[in-house]
């Protein structure tokens, strides 16, 4: 399930990931993506991973299409909360693969300190 939240900002993309993600979901968050590319502003994005039940293939395919089509080079800064912490190390790491994004890891407690990282 992936549920859009509110977090008091339009400058961020905000949801939420528990259990399995669909191709619908996907494609939802996808154009709200494109809908910010298209405003010309760079996409900082707020995720909350509560339990990851798999992705569908179609979503996947969904994400690949996204990417492969528009690059990674719209995207500012992305904090992802876990409480798992292998979940937070494993973002930290793709951060640092990926040099255009800025991506961090934070713990369920620290959600004021991944609002601050998305304002900066």
């Amino acid at each position: 399930m992936l549920e859009i939240l509110d977090i008091g900002t339009n400058e961020v993309i905000a949801y939420r990931l528990e259990g399995k993600i669909t191709e619908e979901e996907m494609a939802k968050i996808l154009a709200l993506f494109r809908e910010k590319i298209a405003g010309g502003k760079k996409i900082n994005v707020y995720q909350e991973v509560v339990s990851i039940g798999g992705v569908e293939f179609d979503a996947m395919m969904e994400k690949f299409k996204f990417f492969k089509e528009l690059g990674f080079s719209h995207f500012g800064n992305i904090a992802v909360i876990a409480h798992k912490k292998w979940l937070q190390k494993l973002v930290d790491l793709e951060g640092k693969l990926f040099k255009n994004i800025n991506m961090k890891g934070f713990s369920t407690e620290d959600k004021g300190l991944a609002l601050e990282f998305l304002r900066t």
